[in-house]
């Protein structure tokens, strides 16, 4: 479980804040995706969760223990992280970047080879096919599986994901998003999913978490946000795909 208690960011000393006094708990085996435009503090709100940035105000637990009491490189290590960018180092083959947290953990040679070749597998890429190419060998769908496939290989119980199919087309995000919930359903892993796409929120998430401006507008079931919309803001988000997102959540319920 991981639980945010009025966490806020402020860079500038506390004249301005990019997230203010968020409040939530992301249970254990579920997916909370993070909604929100662009500039929202969403991704800052990530990244404080394993410590990327640093909290200014507040505490954040996992398992009931403030982050401030891991070792920050042990702790990130603990979680898997993915975002949009992939990051896989183009000099190393896929099977290398899968295993580099393996590697770090100084985990044997054997264990990491078999452990990659088991991901690439469950990430639908035929080890045979993929384990020795380069990441410009793979097409950006390709290279993404291989961010998530990296993301799992030290078996986390926490998964982060930071916008990590927005520079997908919409073919390949589609699905993507269907292989993160075949991985959920798999793995029973717990997820933070951050997005500025409403529909892939109401996709994944088994709740949403609104924000605007830094500020939590409000949390709660896909039913809830679009039913019982808290504030005028989340009115406003939804109203202009009201019956498209109905049916998008009357699909997947």
């Amino acid at each position: 479980m991981i639980t945010l208690k009025s966490v806020s960011k402020t860079f500038d000393g506390g004249k301005t804040y990019a997230v203010k006094d968020v409040s939530f708990v992301v249970n254990k085996g579920e997916t909370l995706v993070i909604l929100g435009s662009s500039g929202c503090g969403k991704s800052t709100l990530l990244k404080m969760i394993n410590r990327l940035i640093k909290i200014s105000g507040g505490t954040i637990e996992i398992d009931g223990r403030d982050i401030n009491e891991f070792n920050p490189v042990k702790l990130r290590r603990s979680i898997g992280y993915v975002f949009q960018g992939v990051g896989l180092f183009p000099h190393m083959s896929i099977e290398d970047n899968v295993a580099i947290v393996l590697r770090l953990l100084r985990q044997k040679p054997n264990n990491r080879l078999k452990r990659a070749h088991e991901l690439l597998t469950l990430v639908n890429l035929n080890p045979q096919d993929f384990a020795k190419r380069y990441p410009d060998e793979l097409s950006g769908g390709q290279q993404q599986r291989v961010g998530v496939a990296r993301a799992l290989a030290a078996d986390p119980e926490y998964l982060l994901m930071d916008e990590p199919f927005g520079a997908l087309d919409a073919i390949t995000r589609d699905d993507l998003q269907g292989e993160v919930l075949r991985l959920k359903k798999e793995l029973g892993k717990t997820i933070v999913f951050v997005t500025h796409d409403i529909f892939e929120a109401l996709r994944l998430g088994d709740r949403i978490a609104v924000m605007h401006k830094g500020e939590l507008q409000q949390i709660g079931t896909k039913h809830e946000i679009i039913s019982q919309p808290a504030t005028p803001f989340v009115e406003e988000l939804f109203a202009k795909t009201a019956d498209q997102c109905t049916n998008l959540v009357d699909h997947f319920s």
